[in-house]
């Protein structure tokens, strides 16, 4: 499989569609090729993906600096050993359906660009642009006749992320289910919402008796000082503190998480933790978690359309930006709302999220359900955990 973006939600999006492939062929040999800076994340998923290759670069992929050299030195070396299947989940296909092709697979399968020919009709289907992340790609698992029947994000917790987790609670006297993260940062500048009302946010929550934890990257540690210089009450600040297993029990415990929309959303949507997602110049219709009962999106462009739309895979651009700024007020009504609710699986919106999938498979001629034969390492086995959460499927609003 080629899926080699860098986000965090990059990866998480796709895990429903690996799931759905290692159900369908439990004893296959599951390679994906990818980032080096994913290897965590695959020896996290170990009970799904059995190898990561680093993917070598291609012409006109732009995640890593293409290298004819090691390119060819990295397609000749597949060829030596085919794969009996090829998955293309790296986008629509315009510049990586030549890369899959030229690994020498028995097969190819992916996603081609509407209105471009489809490297085999059998096997391709037509990006579904318009559909949210998690679905396009269990839309592909269903249109090869894999079982598509579980939308869920998920993330394993490690018994080692809890213990860490309980050493820094006792650190800074953060009790369960008694303090709110705040998220300020993210990858890009015009997809943060201001500093100053994450601080005004975090205020009110803090009137409410939550403590205040402030998390981000190591590069995200300005966004997060000036977000607690900007505060009346005292917060807890862990950005560059905290390993992606500690982030994601930080916030398995929290109350609320209020972030933009960046890795921590998809985290908290895998882990079920309640969260609302601010949108400033990105598209829901595409990021937003599935499911609305316990994860709120707020602000950018609801639109749905695929006009003027990136479709290349990993692009988070709305084609109408800072489509009404989302105020303080909404946020914390927001967050009210979802520190009022009992938590629920909502099983009626995980299944029209998986029927929204389906429907997505049948717009195109369906191919015969695909046997991938080679044996599995038995070094792929689930890896120690608290729980493998599994708490997100819901509607398709995003």
């Amino acid at each position: 499989m080629l899926r080699a973006l860098r986000g965090l939600g990059d990866f998480l999006c796709v895990v429903p569609a690996l799931r759905a492939l290692r159900a369908a062929n439990p004893e296959a040999q599951v390679t994906l090729i990818g980032l080096s800076s994913s290897a965590g994340l695959v020896a996290r998923f170990a009970h799904y993906v059995d190898e990561l290759l680093p993917f070598p670069g291609f012409p006109g992929v732009p995640e890593v600096v293409a290298d004819p050299a090691r390119s060819v030195a990295f397609l000749a070396h597949s060829q030596r050993r085919p794969y009996d299947l090829a998955l293309q989940m790296h986008g629509s296909g315009v510049a990586t359906n030549p890369f899959v092709a030229l690994l020498g697979a028995r097969r190819t399968a992916g996603f081609f660009l509407p209105g471009l020919p489809a490297p085999d009709p059998e096997l391709f289907l037509a990006y579904p642009g318009d559909a949210p992340e998690p679905l396009r790609h269990l839309a592909l698992m269903a249109f090869l006749g894999f079982p598509a029947g579980d939308a869920s994000l998920e993330f394993p917790l490690l018994c080692e992320d809890e213990a860490a987790w309980q050493d820094l609670a006792e650190r800074h006297g953060l009790a369960d289910g008694a303090y709110a993260c705040l998220h300020p940062g993210a990858a890009e500048e015009d997809r943060r919402w201001p500093g100053e009302r994450f601080a005004a946010a975090a205020d009110a929550l803090a009137a409410r008796g939550l403590a205040i934890v402030l998390t981000g990257s190591a590069a995200e540690r300005r966004a997060t000082r000036l977000v607690a210089a900007a505060m009346r009450a005292p917060a807890v600040d862990l950005a560059g503190e905290t390993p992606l297993g500690l982030l994601a029990a930080l916030l398995s415990h929290a109350a609320i998480t209020v972030t933009n929309d960046t890795g921590t959303s998809h985290l908290a949507a895998a882990l079920g933790a309640p969260s609302v997602v601010v949108f400033v110049a990105s598209d829901p219709g595409r990021w937003a978690p599935l499911n609305a009962g316990r994860h709120r999106a707020l602000g950018a462009s609801q639109a749905r359309d695929t006009i003027d739309r990136c479709l290349r895979d990993g692009c988070r651009r709305c084609g109408d930006a800072r489509v009404g700024e989302v105020t303080v007020e909404e946020v914390v009504a927001t967050c009210d709302d979802l520190l009022a609710r009992q938590p629920c699986d909502e099983p009626a919106a995980t299944a029209t999220a998986t029927a929204t999938a389906r429907a997505h498979a049948r717009a195109s001629p369906g191919a015969r359900v695909l046997d991938v034969g080679v044996g599995r390492s038995t070094s792929a086995a689930a890896p120690r955990s608290v729980h493998a959460a599994r708490l997100e499927g819901g509607t398709t609003h995003g």
